[in-house]
């Protein structure tokens, strides 16, 4: 049964949808099954794995409302190599229309359920905000990956979003956890960097990676054109650490197995 991981912070631009991609990718090159799932209405992670998102006539947003199902909105990505559920601007209605429905908050959950059996990894890349679609991202998922630049206000809304997981944990979804805190954009001659880091790897112990996403160009570069950095420059630093990261992961899950 496939390990569902949300992909969250709510502070924006902190490297989310950069690492959805990029770690669905490079759990892909493993030879693992790997189901990428954009709720964020911007259809980022939908053009950094090579969809074009205007011209998609079923997305996570129909499947939200229950007019289809996962296994046909689905869309191949050819330069991952991993299956995406995609996402555009119609998902930023989704909001005020699941306003109505019973369960709202579990409509991603239910949905995913009769396709667990045919992926090792379903990531959920979701939007910067605490709302009903990343309400629903908290509820699908076993675990939370949660992306942070080591600067000042990070340590602020990483409280924040603790908290957030707790009360989820306590009201909707009684499994969830933090799977683990993945440091991006990390620059080691920042001295402020290197102080928060030591911070986090204080308080959260073996749950901060010791695989740190650095700054670098070719990550920056790889959306535009519809890749993932392992396609784009798999030669890079960025997709090294994403190659990094992806072991790490998989060596964790046998280490508890």
């Amino acid at each position: 049964m496939a390990r569902v991981l949300a992909i969250t912070n709510q502070k924006g631009g902190v490297g989310k949808t950069t690492t959805a991609v990029n770690l669905s990718a490079s759990l892909a090159a493993t030879r693992q099954r790997v189901l990428l799932i954009d709720l964020d209405p911007q259809g980022n992670a939908t053009t950094g794995s090579g969809i074009e998102k205007r011209t998609l006539e079923k997305t996570v947003y129909q499947v939200l409302l229950g007019e289809t199902d996962i296994a046909s909105a689905r869309v191949r990505s050819e330069s991952g190599n991993y299956d995406a559920l995609p996402a555009n601007r119609e998902l930023a209605g989704a909001e005020i229309e699941l306003i109505t429905f019973e369960q709202r908050e579990t409509r991603l959950k239910s949905a995913l359920a009769p396709v667990l059996d045919e992926y090792d990894f379903i990531l959920i890349d979701c939007p910067p905000a605490l709302n009903l679609l990343t309400l629903n991202g908290l509820c699908a998922a076993r675990a939370v990956l949660i992306p942070m630049q080591c600067e000042y206000y990070a340590l602020e809304g990483l409280s924040d979003l603790v908290q957030t997981v707790k009360k989820v944990r306590a009201n909707l979804n009684p499994q969830l956890e933090i799977e683990g805190l993945l440091r991006t954009m990390y620059d080691p001659r920042n001295s402020l960097a290197q102080q928060v880091s030591a911070q986090l790897q204080q308080h959260f112990g073996d749950k901060v990676y010791r695989t740190v996403i650095p700054r670098n160009v070719r990550l920056a570069e790889a959306p535009s054109h519809g890749l993932p950095v392992l396609v784009f420059d798999k030669n890079s630093k960025g997709a090294q650490a994403y190659l990094a990261l992806a072991g790490e992961m998989l060596n964790r899950i046998a280490a508890e197995a």
